[in-house]
């Protein structure tokens, strides 16, 4: 159906939507996609050759903060199966730590303002 990105949850979840069962974080990680708080990167890109920043320092996985994204590049562009398993496992991480968010966002009466907040994040580093 073509929902599933961060930005399709919150929007989903400020209409009331609260149930999902979406293959975005999956197949991004397998094509060399990782969402992160600073937006979706494509690990495919030239430009991770040689950056030595973790993937995402603010990620809740070791995957987002230990591996840089120059590691996780070269993983991607040699078809390792480990860059499919790491950027899954930081997409899950990621999509886990946004829906927590919004359920706490929700419970203080907060959503508008939190799904603001991440979506300024994002403009500090997408690159689709």
């Amino acid at each position: 159906m073509g929902v599933g990105t961060p930005d399709d949850l919150m929007k989903s979840v400020a209409r009331g939507v609260d149930m999902f069962d979406c293959v975005m974080p999956t197949r991004a990680g397998r094509h060399g996609q990782a969402f992160t708080s600073f937006g979706k990167l494509n690990l495919r890109n030239a430009k991770y050759a040689t950056d030595q920043r973790p993937l995402d320092e603010n990620s809740p996985s070791s995957a987002g903060r230990d591996y840089t994204r120059a590691y996780l590049h070269h993983l991607v562009k040699s078809e390792e199966i480990l860059a499919m398993m790491l950027l899954t496992w930081n997409n899950l991480a990621y999509y886990q730590q946004l829906m927590a968010g919004m359920r706490e966002a929700i419970a203080i009466g907060n959503l508008a303002d939190y799904c603001d907040g991440v979506r300024e994040g994002w403009t500090r580093g997408t690159d689709t």
